[in-house]
């Protein structure tokens, strides 16, 4: 029977650390994904408005086989600045690909639009984010929040604010997956008009509520209800998908495809033309189990439910914050459970 990792987090998978960076005032942040050592990277881009730094580095027919860090950042285009200050921050770790002589790290990111969330975004002739990720960076630990934090501080979705989530799975094989991603996603990741999340099949324990689905399926359930006013770039869910397992750059990408699974199975709509729908993905190598087909299909399985249940987590976990123009799942959930009454769906 698959589990959680101890944590709970990505960083259940040996090898990783993740540090988040915060701006209460600008509501929007950075989260640096660490690696001890370099891992092997895939991507896969589904959404119709990405923003992306060293996505084409990351195809299988390319050089360069493993990165040093993944950075996740609001900001639309200007948080691809992030990267540069994560890049700062391993410079300073002598890490980095070396070629003649030079250390050059290797910092994939992503972006997602969250400039228009009530935070004061007149930050001057130089966006700040290159100091955030430089922060971020420097904060790397096992340990880290989730919600309202990093790349999920200004971030949201239809109706409700949205967030940074995180899990893991630990496969009956001993291998582990792990999911982290910040949810700013132009569709919904509750059903209808409930509090129920569409990720509720996956969710191991109350580890997003525990409400389960709702019975009967609300009427409103097939509704495709988005932000009003979509705009191409101004919305998007960035995750990184990783495992300890061996794999390399072409299993890799096939793993980022299998998480975009979880997209879909925890926000409705997914993958739309004005979202940026990305997925990282990250082997360690630190499990040298063999995998065989059935064992990758399960792989493939665990990186679709463990990222639909680090999207929920996202959400739930998101708290309420002064200037605010979307409630945290919390409030909304009591005030629909004083409506409805506080019945669970299992």
């Amino acid at each position: 029977m698959w589990r959680p990792g101890p944590r709970n987090l990505i960083t259940d998978v040996a090898g990783l650390t993740v540090g988040n960076h915060s701006d209460a005032t600008v509501k929007s942040g950075v989260t640096a994904v660490l690696c001890d050592r370099p891992a092997v990277a895939g991507v896969q881009v589904l959404g119709g408005a990405p923003g992306t730094r060293e996505t084409d580095l990351l195809e299988p027919h390319n050089l360069v086989e493993a990165v040093d860090a993944i950075t996740l950042s609001g900001g639309s285009a200007f948080g691809l600045d992030a990267a540069a200050g994560v890049q700062a921050a391993l410079r300073e770790m002598g890490r980095g690909f070396e070629i003649l002589g030079f250390r050059v790290p290797i910092v994939p990111a992503a972006i997602l639009f969250d400039l228009p969330n009530g935070g004061d975004k007149d930050w001057g002739r130089f966006p700040p984010y290159r100091d955030y990720g430089f922060a971020a960076a420097m904060a790397a630990d096992e340990d880290f929040a989730l919600g309202s934090t990093g790349a999920g501080t200004g971030a949201s979705t239809v109706g409700l604010k949205g967030g940074l989530g995180s899990a893991s799975t630990l496969l009956d094989n001993g291998v582990t997956v792990g999911a982290l991603v910040a949810v700013n996603a132009v569709g919904s990741t509750t059903i209808g008009g409930t509090p129920h999340f569409w990720a509720a099949p996956y969710e191991i324990g109350d580890e997003f509520g525990g409400l389960g689905l709702p019975h009967p399926m609300p009427d409103d359930a097939r509704a495709v209800t988005t932000k009003m006013r979509a705009a191409a770039g101004s919305n998007t869910t960035i995750g990184v998908i990783a495992t300890d397992a061996r794999l390399d750059k072409a299993a890799a990408k096939r793993l980022a495809i299998a998480a975009h699974d979880g997209f879909a199975r925890a926000i409705w709509p997914a993958h739309t033309p004005v979202d940026g729908d990305l997925v990282f993905a990250l082997a360690t190598g630190r499990n040298e189990t063999p995998l065989d087909l059935a064992d990758t299909i399960d792989l493939g399985a665990a990186a679709a439910s463990t990222m639909a249940r680090a999207i929920a987590r996202g959400v739930h976990a998101a708290t309420s914050a002064k200037g605010d123009i979307s409630p945290a799942w919390d409030a909304r959930a009591r005030q629909w459970m004083a409506a409805h009454g506080a019945t669970k769906g299992r």
